[in-house]
């Protein structure tokens, strides 16, 4: 039984795959992130970076890499927790972890057409963009969701517990 769980892929699985999504002249959109805590924030980021193109693919930042840019505190979440969360989205068609600090090996192996970051981040700053031009691809930045962090909810959540006299 096929299941969302199969849109997790290893970087050649997912090249191989998106082989066959060009051939049928499919846009590919391409993001990443921690997603640590997935919150409304994330769902609406995703759900419009998907709005660029035919097939969205998300590259998530493995426990080891989230540990590096997060701290030693980071993640709340297990990598396969956080790719199964992603993948059981509908409009998300693959997701791949990678381990390196930024995803640029990830993006420069399967130049989407579309690379898109969240409004936090500059165009200049945008690992990959590089690469993804160079191809004939485009880079877009979608605005950033105000109200919703991570960072903040874990904050708001050791708050509380400190609070409750529970820290």
């Amino acid at each position: 039984m096929e299941t969302y769980r199969t849109k997790i892929k290893t970087l050649e699985d997912l090249k191989a795959e998106l082989q066959r999504v060009r051939a049928q002249g499919k846009k590919i959109v391409f993001t990443n992130g921690c997603f640590d805590i997935m919150h409304p924030g994330h769902v609406r980021y995703l759900w419009n970076a998907r709005q660029l193109g035919d097939f969205l693919v998300v590259a998530v930042n493995s426990d080891q890499s989230v540990r590096q840019i997060k701290g030693p505190s980071r993640p709340i979440l297990a990598e396969d927790a956080r790719s199964e969360i992603i993948a059981a989205l509908e409009f998300v068609d693959g997701v791949v972890v990678f381990d390196e600090e930024d995803p640029l090996n990830v993006i420069e192996s399967l130049l989407p057409d579309v690379l898109v970051k969240g409004g936090d981040w500059s165009e200049e700053r945008i690992i990959g963009a590089d690469a993804v031009r160079r191809a004939g691809g485009e880079v877009r930045v979608i605005p950033f969701v105000e109200g919703f962090s991570t960072t903040t909810i874990i904050e708001k959540i050791r708050t509380s517990f400190v609070r409750a006299g529970l820290c």
